[in-house]
């Protein structure tokens, strides 16, 4: 059975189309395997060619004669993996602005994000649209009634939808599992085999071409330490010495793990003010699946009752908040609060002016208690701060004192 066949429905889809009618361009990114592919050729319009450069010929071919390829596939132009001939940036932009920026020229697609940055910031600024496309969410999983706006705390009580709904156990399972479309869609893959080969991989397409890492071996060591990681404070030290490399290197391919979308880098909140505030990003795996395997959590049971619960479920939140704002072209102005007093929030958003904290618990019986920190967030006289979320393993949503909000995790 074909990829088509079994494809899940994407949130993205209707946003794709309508970038088409304004945009000559548009540009897809994501790490390996989230489904970016597919998805194009599922939307792309009736007539659009599409090309990839995951070829070695069609590669080789774009990169010797970017305009005669270019010239040759005509357009509409769907062009995959389009990192691996940067080059042909540069001719797009001579032919739509040959075009008069005629909307619907050509989709993009690419899994790294330095090098194809760079071409777009150099090239096609001003004409092309770029979406961020992730595994797939929850409610995509599920398959119910896709939600395609972004999560806004004002109206989450609209957001529940029994669709997606669950015990604790299903729970942790999606969250072991994670997104990526093969073993999503087919559950009688062997889930160690799949990330095995995955990351393997990655690292000799991907993160060699983005750096030439000599040592493969303390690399995945390095995503190994940060999985175990996840959603705590970067520290580089702690990772240089798992990986057995000095903190610049560290450093330096954290930056890759991040460019290719493997994780996540949130920064701290803060205002103008003299109180001592965490100045430390938090690191996140954005897909929790592949998260799980590097911690080395071979089933959903032995995670669901282990010390690793809370940061894995705040890592899955913070995954689906932001795949929300994503799928909707968006991103969003998210943060987390700590302060050296001990003053903890997990996240906060920023909307229209306000501040909405937002705190996730294993507890299925959320309270105020648990947004006990929100007071001691820093408004600098600019913000006003909201009622709080609680984000909870309960399977239905639970209106707290003061307008707070118990919202279920597997609501989102």
């Amino acid at each position: 059975m074909g990829a088509l066949d079994q494809y899940k429905e994407r949130s993205m889809e209707g946003k794709l189309r309508e970038l088409n009618r304004s945009f000559a361009c548009i540009m897809v990114t994501g790490a390996r395997q989230v489904g970016k592919s597919t998805l194009l050729k599922r939307v792309m319009p009736e007539g659009m060619r599409y090309v990839t450069l995951d070829d070695p010929e069609m590669a080789d071919y774009a990169k010797r004669d970017p305009m005669g390829f270019v010239n040759e596939m005509g357009v509409p132009l769907c062009i995959d993996e389009v990192q691996y001939a940067p080059g042909i940036l540069r001719v797009i932009k001579i032919k739509v602005d040959e075009a008069n920026q005629q909307p619907g020229m050509y989709w993009l697609t690419g899994s790294q994000r330095f090098e194809m940055m760079k071409g777009v910031t150099e090239s096609l600024a001003g004409r092309v649209a770029i979406v961020d496309l992730y595994s797939l969410s929850q409610r995509e999983v599920c398959g119910g009634t896709l939600c395609h706006e972004p999560f806004e705390p004002e109206r989450c009580r609209e957001l529940v939808q029994s669709d997606n709904m669950c015990g604790l156990s299903e729970l942790f399972h999606r969250i072991w599992l994670g997104g990526y479309p093969l073993p999503v869609l087919r559950p009688e893959m062997n889930v160690e085999d799949y990330f095995r080969s995955y990351v393997q991989t990655y690292v000799e397409r991907d993160v060699q071409a983005l750096s030439q890492v000599g040592n493969q071996a303390s690399f995945i060591r390095l995503m190994r330490s940060a999985a175990m990681r996840t959603g705590q404070q970067l520290v580089y030290s702690d990772l240089a010495r798992d990986a057995e490399v000095s903190p610049k290197t560290a450093a330096s391919w954290v930056s890759i793990l991040q460019a290719s979308g493997i994780i996540s880098l949130l920064e701290p909140y803060h205002v103008n003010t003299t109180k001592r505030l965490a100045k430390t990003p938090k690191l996140y795996f954005m897909d929790t699946g592949l998260c799980c395997w590097l911690a080395g959590w071979n089933s959903a049971e032995h995670l669901k009752n282990s010390m690793f619960a809370g940061a894995i479920l705040e890592t899955w939140v913070y995954g689906q908040l932001v795949r929300s704002f994503a799928n909707s072209g968006k991103r969003p102005f998210l943060y987390y609060y700590r302060d050296r007093d001990g003053a903890e929030v997990d996240f906060i958003y920023l909307m229209n002016g306000c501040l909405y904290p937002m705190e996730v618990k294993r507890s299925s019986s959320p309270s105020t208690a648990d947004l006990k920190a929100v007071p001691s967030i820093p408004t600098g006289g600019r913000y006003q701060i909201k009622p709080g979320i609680v984000f909870c393993t309960a399977e239905k949503p639970i209106p707290l004192p003061f307008g707070a909000y118990g919202f279920p995790i597997q609501a989102i």
